[in-house]
């Protein structure tokens, strides 16, 4: 795994960054933490706006963020992608990366059952000005045009 750390992001508060360069396909950090029902999650975080949650696809299982890789930032045209295997979140190099750099990955956020947005802060030229998956923009815009 790659020699990482905490800093500031000009994308949120903080971010995490490579303290050495990072080959494409390499991976990066395991997205780590306590598995908990997405309820739970739910309940726990109700009066937070900032949660650490990773779903875990196919099941009602979220991973409570507790590792370097809950710093890492959302962005539209990330260095990063997240990779799940056998109900373990790796995040791997999708290009070669700088040290110094931030790493980033696309959120692809979903299942959201409030009319909440997430905005996307990225900065890059590619900016889709959302962390939410495109499938779920396609299916809030079906829900919107049934309004």
């Amino acid at each position: 795994m790659a020699d990482l750390i905490i800093r500031s992001s000009a994308i949120h508060a903080a971010g995490c960054y490579t303290l050495s360069p990072i080959r494409k396909g390499a991976i990066v950090v395991e997205y780590d933490g306590p598995r908990v029902a997405k309820s739970v999650a739910d309940e726990r975080y109700s009066a937070r706006p900032v949660t650490y949650l990773f779903g875990l696809e196919g099941t009602d299982t979220v991973i409570d963020g507790f590792s370097a890789a809950m710093f890492i930032n959302h962005c539209c045209d990330p260095n990063c992608e997240s990779e799940e295997e056998d109900g373990r979140v790796f995040i791997r190099a999708v290009r070669n990366i700088k040290a110094g750099e931030e790493l980033t990955y696309m959120y692809n956020l979903y299942d959201s059952d409030d009319d909440d947005e997430q905005p996307c802060f990225c900065g890059s030229p590619k900016c889709r000005k959302t962390m939410f998956s495109d499938a779920e923009v396609r299916r809030r815009k079906r829900l919107a045009a049934k309004k």
